[in-house]
């Protein structure tokens, strides 16, 4: 089903671009070697890197070294110079914590957010990427807790709770959300009647505006667009997909056929001015045109039901879990290319013409990027894996391949010599 109120997408239609929000250099510049936020740089799980190993031998790359203490969650890491930002629950605490990369992931420093208050459902820890932006570092624990953090020292700058100051509501499962940095903005969703997504200046926390949707948190991160000239911003809520003008969080349309009743977890990915948004529990993925006559759904298609790995659209192609099969289609049509159940129910990355595919079991597989078939090009077994789901995604960032698990995060050296 497919709504959006007439006069807002009016607004939508009329609004100069020149009068839009300033386009600035953030956090997902297209140049950065760094991994800063969720899903790489422009939070769409591809690396620029090239140089890369294109097979790997029997036994894995080259393991570097691990690092222990993160602590419990299931937090992916984030990469920015020498330092990586994780976050773990540890000693009844939960925490932010910067390891230095090049000394073998030594911890430089950890900052707690609060005692822990949520049992995450039944899988407790924090599961948001921090987001690494210059000096600061922003976090967002499973209560609620939003933290800006001296990127070096951890000190910490301004905090919030999403719950107590902008009436959120708590997913069953916590807020698993990481949020965006756009140009002087630091974006979330709080969820609730008083401001479903929210921008605050990300150099004080001051409130900019809240967009008041009505509608609870999913567990997905808000992605920025481009869509008919005028710049908004995206993101899978517990009824479905909306965009919200990013100039004053104003609505201009929801879709809901991708949602379930359960939890919307994926990414969605923007294709042009399109967005193609998809949930698991056995629901599928459509993909939402948006245009100056209307808006209407291209397909709806249920090979794609994916449910936290998050998709890669890579040459009008897009890569992902259809639940544990892992799937190619075509974004155009939603024509399925290929699939294989070989990597499992994985979250994937794209990096120099491969895709790094992680099953929530466990196993790490490379497979070549495209449509033309599955060509598996190296598997291995994750050393001391935990008893729990390999929920973390897979980070490639200066020739190293990062898998946390748990309480320990391995560094794999996939630089082709």
């Amino acid at each position: 089903m497919i709504h959006f109120s007439h006069i807002a997408f009016a607004l939508f239609l009329l609004l100069s671009p020149s009068l839009l929000f300033a386009q600035t250099k953030t956090a997902t510049k297209e140049t950065t070697v760094d991994w800063p936020c969720w899903r790489g740089a422009n939070r769409d799980g591809i690396s620029k890197e090239t140089g890369l190993l294109k097979s790997w031998p029997a036994e894995g790359p080259k393991l570097l070294w691990t690092a222990k203490g993160l602590g419990e969650g299931f937090a992916t890491p984030s990469v920015a110079g020498k330092l990586i930002y994780c976050m773990g629950n540890r000693n009844g605490q939960e925490w932010v914590m910067a390891l230095d990369r090049t000394a073998e992931g030594r911890e430089v420093w950890a900052t707690p957010l609060g005692t822990v208050r949520h049992g995450g459902g039944g899988y407790p820890g924090p599961r948001s990427t921090p987001t690494v932006d210059g000096k600061q570092v922003y976090a967002l624990g499973l209560n609620g807790d939003l933290v800006c953090l001296d990127a070096a020292t951890g000190k910490l700058t301004w905090n919030h709770n999403l719950v107590s100051e902008f009436g959120g509501k708590v997913p069953s499962w916590g807020y698993s959300e990481s949020v965006l940095v756009d140009g002087p903005w630091v974006l979330c969703t709080p969820g609730g009647d008083q401001a479903t997504l929210t921008a605050l200046l990300k150099t004080t926390g001051r409130p900019v505006w809240g967009a008041k949707i009505g509608d609870n948190p999913g567990y997905s991160s808000i992605m920025p667009a481009q869509i008919g000239g005028v710049k908004q911003y995206v993101q899978f809520l517990s009824s479905g997909v909306v965009g919200v003008n990013a100039r004053d969080g104003r609505p201009i349309w929801k879709y809901t056929n991708p949602a379930n009743g359960t939890a919307n977890i994926s990414t969605p990915v923007i294709f042009g001015s399109s967005v193609f948004a998809a949930s698991g529990y056995g629901t599928g993925g459509g993909l939402f045109e948006i245009s100056r006559t209307g808006t209407k759904e291209a397909y709806f298609t249920k090979d794609m039901k994916n449910h936290h790995g998050g998709m890669v659209l890579l040459n009008g192609y897009l890569y992902g879990a259809n639940e544990s099969i892992l799937t190619c289609l075509d974004i155009k049509t939603g024509t399925m290319q290929w699939n294989s159940r070989n990597p499992g129910k994985c979250s994937l990355v794209y990096a120099d013409g491969m895709v790094n595919d992680r099953s929530e079991q466990g196993p790490i597989t490379l497979v070549e990027a495209t449509p033309k078939s599955y060509n598996e090009a190296g598997r291995f077994e994750q050393p001391q894996r935990s008893n729990r789901e390999a929920w973390a995604h897979p980070v490639v960032c200066q020739g190293r391949l990062y898998l946390r698990d748990q309480d320990i995060l391995h560094c794999y050296d996939i630089s082709a010599k």
